[in-house]
């Protein structure tokens, strides 16, 4: 498990699910990330325009704007923010659609807080690579 050494990584969390984000981010704070949360795929390109984040953990399937096409506008206004999609209805099909569109990787709910600390730990390494590989 790859070791978080950069506390306060900034997490949006993206999902229609309520209970969902409201007990994912209760367990990500505890992990030491900083954590807002959107209801809506409109909510999300909002708060990537007003703040900024590291990684955007999208859902795919939500009422309104759907996470793909809020993946397509969040990765054209903020390239660098990395995003993971997360999928309960999807299939790896849809997850490897995210990818194309500039997804970091994708999972399917449900999914273990371990599982998805990784991965943030992963897009986050990454994101810092990519801002490196920009300063030379």
């Amino acid at each position: 498990m790859m070791s978080l050494d950069e506390p306060g990584i900034r997490i949006l969390l993206v999902d229609d699910e309520e209970a969902f984000t409201r007990n994912m981010s209760k367990l990500l704070v505890r992990r030491g990330f900083r954590v807002s949360t959107a209801d809506s795929g409109e909510a999300a390109v909002s708060a990537v325009e007003e703040s900024e984040f590291d990684v955007v953990v999208l859902d795919l399937k939500m009422p309104g704007m759907g996470g793909i096409e809020a993946l397509k506008i969040i990765k054209r206004k903020k390239p660098m923010v990395e995003v993971i999609i997360l999928t309960g209805h999807g299939s790896v099909e849809t997850g490897i659609e995210g990818m194309h569109h500039g997804a970091f990787d994708y999972a399917m709910k449900p999914i273990r807080i371990e599982e998805l600390q990784e991965k943030i730990a992963e897009a986050y390494q990454r994101k810092k690579i990519r801002l490196q590989n920009m300063q030379r």
